[in-house]
């Protein structure tokens, strides 16, 4: 699977941790982050990731910040991006199996790297169960659309 990574500075060690296992596991990795650890705005990163989403040049996106909760807004503040912030296995599960997001989040300094690598396979492995689900999802995309 091809997939974007990225964080800011308060994730850069998780994050190396996270492409490591997911080298190991034969992915691809696009990583937006800075390449040093260098402070950096999470908000350019989400964006960085949320447009290879868009573009299909990746299969998913995996974004880590300090909480997980500023890269998450940034990333659904870009139109047709579900980033889902995760705190276990059972929330990336359902982030992919009932609101089909392409991207996931986590804070690492609130969660350790052995979970974050739990829901990075979670969400990874879960498909989106659609039925009742999709009509909520495109529910929640119709939110973007302009009103007349």
């Amino acid at each position: 699977m091809r997939l974007a990574i990225g964080c800011d500075h308060a994730a850069y060690d998780v994050k190396n941790e996270v492409i490591a296992y997911l080298k190991a596991k034969g992915h691809e990795l696009i990583d937006v982050s800075e390449a040093d650890g260098t402070r950096v705005d999470y908000p350019d990163i989400a964006g960085a990731a949320a447009a290879k989403v868009l573009s299909k040049e990746v299969d998913f996106g995996i974004l880590f910040c300090g909480t997980g909760i500023g890269i998450s807004i940034a990333a659904n503040k870009v139109p047709g991006i579900r980033a889902a912030l995760c705190h276990d296995a059972y929330t990336a599960s359902m982030a992919r199996a009932h609101n089909d997001a392409q991207i996931v989040c986590a804070g690492a300094r609130v969660t350790g790297a052995e979970v974050i690598k739990q829901i990075v396979e979670v969400f990874l492995t879960t498909s989106f169960e659609g039925g009742r689900h999709g009509c909520r999802v495109d529910k929640i995309m119709a939110l973007e659309a302009p009103k007349q």
